[in-house]
């Protein structure tokens, strides 16, 4: 199984806000996948920009590392979330205290709730 079969990656458009679904692994095979797939993002400079990890099964450090540097990249100028919920993904990022600088939800409509400007 190749890098990009292992992992899923999907943008939904909500207000002025962009969600990264992600799904499968994220490792060090699949990360170059996923912060490809945030530059992109990134180069449209959203207003507001969620990452969705629900569908992650598995989350390595290269993900947790991935995560920081977006935050540091969007710094005051955006606004910037996660979602996950699980031993997969939200335990490594609560286990490395990133939920005191990462804005970490349980669920997307939480996230989108707090991060989405008025309509």
């Amino acid at each position: 199984m190749s890098a990009t079969e292992s992992i899923t990656t999907a943008v939904d458009h909500r207000g002025d806000t962009t969600v990264l679904r992600v799904g499968g692994v994220v490792d060090l095979a699949t990360g170059p996948v996923l912060q490809e797939a945030i530059d992109d993002l990134l180069d449209t400079r959203p207003a507001a920009l969620i990452i969705d990890l629900s569908g992650v099964d598995f989350l390595a450090s290269i993900g947790l590392q991935i995560l920081v540097a977006t935050h540091e990249r969007l710094g005051a100028a955006g606004r910037f979330a996660v979602v996950a919920d699980g031993p997969a993904t939200s335990r490594p990022i609560q286990l490395t205290r990133l939920d005191e600088v990462i804005a970490l939800y349980p669920t997307l409509d939480e996230a989108l709730r707090a991060h989405t400007g008025p309509n």
